[in-house]
């Protein structure tokens, strides 16, 4: 189908401000309506009452909370571990890993996030070891053969490109250097703890992954054997400490300017901690919006998560597309004003342009109580 232009409204009604985010008429709570998420055009409504002030929710639109923590069993592969969310472009993994892998993986679906929550130990790959701790990033292209050797627990959140591949998003004005330099984007070393990977005796199994089946494939060696590799394609690790968020200090940003990954039908936010706003009519929380292009997912890494109550380390929300939704009413109590200079919060957001399906795993450790947290606001 050809592409058209957008129907061109230039409307306006009633008392409203004349800055989205900023300087609200006195008592009200403003709602962003937008196109494309928050890049095609956009309408802000002027509320006399919070917008997600429901007394009920029923029905498979409502906000969902997983405890994603309480996935006790650790599992010698990540093909072993629970679907948490999935689509046909994405699929969403929680694995939690206290030894060695005793065979190599990969991923024949697409390319592969790992997120690490917890844990430090080492990457073994084609292209050599990375080492890697809580807060990394783990990206493997597509066809990987990798093994993980933790030094200590490890919790992943896997978040697999499914038929497709993984890009950096475009910076646009800020340039090829904003939010994180390219020269922080680690590559594996061929290194001494390498080689002696590679030099252990017995056969070594490799599970991979086809449409959703695991093949195992034996060798009497370790198939990780290569000498030497050059190229522009390999797994790299970024740590979120390395992320240097984009901020304004009169306007409160959508979170699409945190974007640290795109793949086709979906995209991966670093929320990482930020000042927060300080032109006094500024928002200083997420501002109520419709949801309506993409469901929204939130896994809660470390750090005081400003704009949800009763949310901890390894939680996540998700919303589907549909309603509206914004901070909890404790955080409204602070919408102009904070008692904190800055955020204190690392978490990771997947905004998926189809809609997504709950997975078993996650209906095990599901908070049904969630939805609620909204009443009274």
């Amino acid at each position: 189908m050809a592409k058209g232009d957008w129907i061109p409204v230039r409307g306006a009604q009633g008392l409203h401000s004349r800055q989205a985010h900023a300087d609200l008429p006195e008592g009200t709570y403003e709602r962003e309506v937008s196109k494309e998420g928050f890049f095609g055009p956009a309408a802000f409504l002027h509320h006399r009452r919070p917008p997600t002030g429901w007394t009920s929710f029923e029905g498979p639109l409502r906000p969902r909370a997983f405890d994603l923590a309480r996935l006790n069993a650790a599992e010698p592969s990540p093909w072993a571990a629970g679907v948490v969310l999935l689509n046909a472009a994405c699929e969403v993994r929680f694995w939690k890993l206290d030894q060695a892998m005793p065979a190599l993986a990969r991923n024949a679906d697409g390319d592969q996030l790992l997120f690490v929550h917890q844990g430090e130990g080492d990457l073994f790959c084609d292209y050599g070891r990375l080492g890697y701790r809580a807060g990394d990033y783990l990206y493997l292209p597509r066809g990987t053969m990798w093994r993980l050797d933790p030094a200590s627990p490890t919790a992943i959140l896997m978040i697999q490109a499914t038929n497709t591949h993984y890009k950096l998003p475009d910076r646009g004005l800020m340039g090829g250097h904003a939010l994180f330099d390219p020269a922080v984007l680690d590559t594996p070393e061929m290194d001494a703890a390498f080689r002696a990977h590679q030099d252990r005796p017995g056969e070594v199994r490799v599970e991979v992954k086809k449409r959703g089946q695991v093949s195992t494939v034996t060798y009497p060696y370790n198939p990780l054997d290569a000498v030497g590799w050059h190229g522009d394609l390999a797994p790299v690790r970024l740590n979120v400490a390395d992320i240097r968020p984009v901020v304004s200090h009169r306007y409160h940003l959508p979170p699409s300017v945190h974007s640290t990954f795109v793949s086709d039908r979906f995209v991966v936010c670093t929320f990482a901690p930020r000042p927060f706003e300080t032109d006094p009519g500024a928002l200083k929380v997420p501002f109520f919006h419709n949801n309506d292009d993409y469901d929204e997912v939130l896994f809660y890494h470390a750090g005081d998560f400003f704009s949800r109550d009763h949310i901890e380390a390894g939680m996540m929300t998700f919303h589907p597309s549909g309603f509206t939704h914004g901070p909890h009413p404790k955080a409204l109590k602070n919408m102009f004003a904070q008692p904190k200079p800055a955020t204190d919060e690392y978490a990771v957001m997947i905004d998926t342009r189809d809609p997504l399906d709950v997975g078993e795993a996650a209906a095990t450790v599901e908070n049904p109580a969630y939805v609620d947290s909204w009443k009274g606001a």
